[in-house]
């Protein structure tokens, strides 16, 4: 999970996808009973990001950590997601830290906190449609506040890869769903066929996992390839077309707990 922040830099470019099957499709909004975070168990997970091959050398790398809790009587999630990556400059490096809060059964975002080493940041509560909070550039003295209302709410798309398996794995159903982003006004809606179970090579170990493609409903261009499982750390690798024809590789292997110790 979480494999995230990466995907939302990709507008991949890659051979038309088939049509949306009208057999076995699922079509889901935010709220929807056919959606169960419960799934999602405590656990951590470190993600390890390398550009143009599955053994090029490490990009950028980062660690998940999920624990559930309870908000005014509602159960929800809360991730927390540590990284690093080069600085956009080409300077040296930056970390980064976001912590994002989810209703725990259907995925709803509720919060949103981001920051990093060189002065971005952005603090948003997510209530129905309406997003607000603030965000301040590295460039700004204060921060600026944000107050943007969607078409309708979406899941998170840096996070997209929770959607299929709390909703369900089955061979060649596909799942409809809108997924939003904080730079985004409206939400977008994104197709995931569920293609099978596939041997994958995560970090030298074989692992049988669910392989799923993402695509944008408005154009079928792929938008990423997971390859899921429904226990820790449920992702476990990931491929992201990038636009300049390279592709993003993304793997991930759980890692102890590191939070109340």
């Amino acid at each position: 999970m979480l494999t995230t922040l990466c995907v939302l830099l990709a507008t991949p470019c890659l051979a038309p996808a088939a049509p949306v099957a009208t057999q076995d499709t699922i079509r889901i909004e935010v709220g929807s009973k056919l959606v169960d975070g419960r799934v999602y168990k405590p656990h951590a997970a470190r993600v390890r990001v390398r550009v143009g091959g599955p053994d090029a050398p490490i990009t950028s790398e980062w660690t998940n950590e999920l624990t559930l809790g309870d908000s005014a009587g509602r159960p929800v999630m809360r991730w927390v997601t540590k990284g690093t990556r080069p600085a956009p400059n080409g300077s040296g490096t930056m970390t980064w830290e976001l912590r994002q809060t989810y209703d725990a059964v259907s995925l709803k975002p509720l919060g949103y906190d981001s920051r990093n080493s060189l002065g971005l940041s952005t603090q948003l509560a997510v209530t129905g449609t309406r997003v607000h909070g603030k965000r301040k550039l590295p460039a700004d003295s204060v921060a600026q506040p944000v107050d943007v209302t969607l078409d309708q709410p979406g899941f998170f798309a840096g996070a997209s890869d929770l959607v299929p398996a709390a909703v369900g794995f089955k061979e060649g159903a596909v799942i409809v769903a809108p997924v939003w982003s904080p730079n985004m006004t409206k939400a977008e809606m994104r197709i995931f066929t569920i293609l099978g179970k596939t041997p994958i090579n995560v970090e030298g170990t074989q692992v049988v996992a669910w392989k799923v493609e993402e695509r944008r409903y408005a154009d079928r261009q792929l938008t990423a390839t997971w390859y899921l499982l429904d226990t820790s750390p449920y992702m476990v690798y990931g491929e992201v077309p990038l636009p300049n024809g390279q592709v993003q590789h993304m793997s991930e292997v759980a890692i102890p707990m590191s939070q109340g110790k």
